[in-house]
């Protein structure tokens, strides 16, 4: 068996063999509308609904097409773990520095598995691309992730894009303002008109994770020799057929194209609206003028598997949340950034607003230096919105631990500080205009921190009567 980190294949595989409770082959076939909901409502986690599980890779049969749908895969957080064994078990910095150490970069191979298939007639609508709810503004690509390279600087995009597809070459890409490839783009259309990319969709998990990466903290470190890293193993890439670009060679399924100044509206029919359900568990806010991908080339594996996720399921939590705990661990170093033992960002928080920080403190001067960590992170992240400071005795991955911590260890009129003058967001709607009006609050929302720390001159009286 291949290493699971390097393919979307070997990770099913991996699952099949060591996990195969895990694994389910949903019978009959489903419609494109059905497949998100019946997953959500049988499968998911939260945010996704209310219930605190982790999540089965679940294959879908679909109705109108020969493609098999993916959702699932990356729904557990132990079990994503197992495929990486370069991944650090704590997020610290000296660990994940180690990381860093240990960059492979991607090797270039001939004849990728991804291209044993060329469909050079390009219609999207052959493939088995989801809509979620009924209020979405169409089917979109939900794992898709672009690769690009600057041609003048060598500089290479890696990100994943929520991508509406609006006609049978076309795809509507949402970009955050802050992310390389938007930057990029503008780029390029200054300089020659397009910029040429690759959409690859089942990539290896490696290079999933390594694509959530904050790039403001990689000391210059490409995402795809970070993903070797975790992996154990360089990822591969190949030329793409019909682009001067790269594709990943493991991909299940690679869309070549590229981006020009064309725009579109985030809709197929009337004033953009609703996109999708986005990672919070609400419906997403559709947008203008967004760039539009033209796609030149499909290609794929052997017998392909259209891989796809609900945006609220766990799956984001799980991606999100390891990319990010490693990303505040790499934001700094010194004497503050020493004191973080490890990280965890909560399901709670869709693996962004909230953050769970395990602290060890060597003396009682570290007592006031939890507030200038928050401030950092609230500054250096802006999505995060909640972060709370643990011992080192609590499992900051188990909700309930850390609510005992919030509880016995902190009271909240004295342990909790906002900071204002933070962007609100606009997915989460308790930062709404409205919300706040209706709180009947004066001041917009800030950033908050908890310290649920024993302080150190009681760490020898505050102990728990069964220390494990």
């Amino acid at each position: 068996m291949s290493r699971p980190g390097l393919s979307l294949r070997a990770a099913a595989d991996w699952i099949r063999a060591h996990r195969p409770d895990d694994w389910v082959s949903r019978p009959g076939a489903f419609s494109r509308q059905d497949i998100a909901a019946d997953f959500a409502a049988n499968f998911g986690g939260i945010p996704a609904n209310s219930a605190a599980r982790a999540e089965k890779a679940v294959e879908y049969l679909v109705e109108d097409s020969s493609i098999p749908a993916l959702l699932g895969l990356y729904g557990c957080r132990d079990r994503v773990r197992r495929w990486l064994p370069g991944l650090p078990s704590t997020a610290s910095r000296a660990a994940v520095d180690r990381v860093l150490a240990e960059v492979r970069p991607p090797e270039t191979v001939e004849d990728p598995p991804a291209q044993a298939v060329l469909r050079r007639h390009v219609d999207l609508t052959e493939l088995p691309v989801l809509r979620s709810t009924p209020r979405d503004a169409g089917p979109y690509l939900t794992m898709g992730m672009i690769y690009a390279a600057d041609p003048v600087t060598g500089e290479v995009a890696l990100s994943v894009h929520r991508m509406l597809v609006v006609g049978p070459d076309r795809l509507a890409v949402w970009m955050v303002p802050s992310r390389r490839l938007r930057a990029m783009h503008e780029a390029a259309v200054r300089r020659t008109g397009r910029l040429a990319v690759s959409v690859n969709i089942g990539v290896p998990p490696a290079a999933m994770i390594a694509s959530a990466l904050s790039s403001k903290v990689l000391a210059g470190k490409e995402k795809l020799a970070i993903a070797g890293a975790l992996a154990g193993a360089p990822v591969t890439v190949a030329p793409a057929v019909s682009q001067e670009t790269s594709v990943l060679a493991e991909s299940e399924i690679v869309l070549e194209g590229y981006l020009d100044d064309t725009v579109t509206d985030e809709t197929l029919n009337g004033a953009p609206d609703v996109s999708l359900p986005e990672f919070l568990g609400y419906d997403g806010e559709a947008r203008n003028d967004l760039p539009v991908l033209t796609v030149t080339a499909v290609t794929s594996r052997e017998s392909p598997v259209y891989q796809a996720v609900i945006g609220p399921g766990r799956e984001q939590s799980v991606i999100l949340g390891t990319a990010g705990a490693l990303s505040v661990a790499l934001s700094h170093d010194g004497d503050d950034w020493n004191l973080i033992h490890d990280l965890h960002y909560s399901p709670a928080g869709g693996g962004m607003l909230l953050l769970v920080v395990a602290v060890r403190k060597p003396s009682r001067e570290a007592d006031g230096r939890l507030k200038h960590i928050a401030r950092r992170i609230f500054d250096d992240h802006p999505f995060v919105k909640l972060i709370v400071f643990t011992d080192e005795d609590v499992d900051i991955t188990s909700g309930e631990d850390v609510l005992w911590a919030i509880t016995t260890r902190a009271n909240l009129d004295a342990d909790s500080t906002t900071f204002g003058g933070f962007r609100a967001l606009t997915m989460d709607p308790s930062q709404g205009d409205g919300w706040t009006t209706a709180r009947g609050s004066a001041s917009p929302p800030g950033r908050t921190y908890i310290d649920a720390t024993v302080p150190y001159v009681l760490r020898s009286i505050v102990t728990r009567s069964f220390a494990g």
